[in-house]
């Protein structure tokens, strides 16, 4: 038994988002064995009820507050500190003290951090752990570049800016840590790529699904209000890439769609939808629902799931739990790389608005087409992406330091 110091940036729970249920899925892991000492933030008050529930799952936790208007305007001091501006948005202080204590009094053998902007927390303490593990997951400095190539003036210069900095942080933070990893092999050979020289320490470490949860037979009530085909998109709504995926498929898809079937609804199903999210329920057969209890009352029962991404990271846990689900899924490439599933065989890949309507209009006529693919998405599914396989990974990690310290 270990104690571990574990750091993310938003309460692990409840999954309903990536950034949630990664770090959620490895806290609860490690806990099994060892000493875990939670350090995360929230900063949306509709999760402070489950500061209960997550509390339960380890020995010991402190939940730092973010109120997010506050936080976007002390992130701007990061301008004159020279730091991405992630990194200060999200620093608290009464969890920067509780993070010192516990390096002081408890000295944990192993640090595990979940992204790079949690990284501030440990630069006022001398201790150093025995083994210190950075799960980057995604490569944030790569998501900035790519909004900087596709955002106007003075957006375009913020996200270079952010880009360059993050860019920075990254590479020292390689160069700190005993391990980094990152959610898919690709993620992995793009840092190895933009950062070189720590090859000998980074590892991918994918992500699983909670098949048990997201099963094609579970017993969930229809959320969806309509007879006609429909199509969900799940996802927290005020991330950029999230909203970009949804407007453009209400504005360039769905019209194509409903062109030959007047009927076909889309479901945008998510936390935070923003205002220019919440403005596509003007459209017609556009529903935008803000946050739900259970996703899988709209997947059970949707003749397809979206994933009409233009900017994407890592794996999408929202195609998995969709597969696991035995639904048929229209991504786009980046939505589906990192999965090994087959186009055509597992799921329907599609990169243009032609395209991308072709592939849902064609699930809408051919509905054993539609079975087939989610049975098939089922099995890939079966096929070692439980989290009990992928999580042992971080079992081998925490035993022992690397050599490229």
């Amino acid at each position: 038994m270990a104690d571990i110091l574990f750091l993310t940036q938003r309460i692990p729970w409840p999954p309903i988002k990536g950034e949630k249920i990664r770090p959620g899925e490895i806290v609860r892991h490690f806990a099994k064995d060892h000493r875990v000492f939670l350090g995360t933030l929230i900063d949306d008050p509709e999760d402070e009820p489950y500061r209960t529930v997550v509390a339960g799952q380890v020995h010991d936790a402190c939940f730092g507050r973010i109120d997010r208007r506050t936080a976007y305007l002390k992130s701007l001091t990061g301008l004159i500190a020279g730091q991405p501006l992630s990194f200060t948005f999200y620093w608290n202080q009464p969890l920067a003290n509780w993070v010192n204590r516990v390096l002081t009094d408890v000295r944990p053998e192993v640090v595990f951090v979940c992204s790079s902007n949690m990284m501030p927390y440990l630069d006022r303490s001398p201790h150093r752990p025995r083994v210190l593990v950075v799960d980057f997951a995604d490569v944030d400095s790569e998501k900035w570049h790519a909004y900087a190539e596709q955002a106007r003036f003075p957006y375009s210069w913020i996200y270079r800016r952010e880009w360059r900095r993050t860019h920075a942080e990254e590479n020292k933070i390689a160069r700190k840590a005993d391990w980094i990893t990152f959610v898919t092999k690709e993620e992995k050979a793009l840092f190895d790529r933009v950062s070189p020289g720590h090859e000998n320490k980074s590892r991918a470490v994918l992500s699983g699904v909670d098949s048990e949860f997201f099963a094609p037979d579970c017993a969930v009530p229809r959320a969806i209000d309509t007879a006609g085909p429909s199509f969900v998109f799940t996802g927290n709504m005020d991330y950029p890439p999230n909203e970009q995926a949804v407007e453009w498929f209400a504005a360039e898809v769905l019209p194509l769609v409903r062109d030959r079937h007047p009927d076909a609804a889309f479901y945008i199903v998510g936390n935070r939808p923003s205002a220019s999210v919440q403005a596509l329920a003007a459209r017609d057969g556009v529903t935008v629902t803000g946050r739900v209890a259970d996703v899988r009352d709209y997947l059970a029962h949707c003749t397809a799931s979206v994933a009409p991404l233009r900017i994407a990271r890592g794996i999408q846990n929202k195609v998995l739990e969709a597969m696991a689900m035995g639904r048929a899924v229209v991504g786009t490439e980046g939505a589906i790389t990192g999965i090994n599933a087959e186009a055509g065989t597992h799921l329907l890949q599609a990169d243009t608005p032609s395209d991308f309507a072709a592939a849902c209009i064609r699930l809408i006529e051919e509905p054993k087409t539609a079975a087939d693919l989610g049975a098939a998405a089922r099995r890939l599914i079966d096929d070692g992406w439980s989290w009990k396989a992928r999580l042992s990974a971080f079992d081998d990690l925490i035993g022992a330091p690397s050599q490229a310290r």
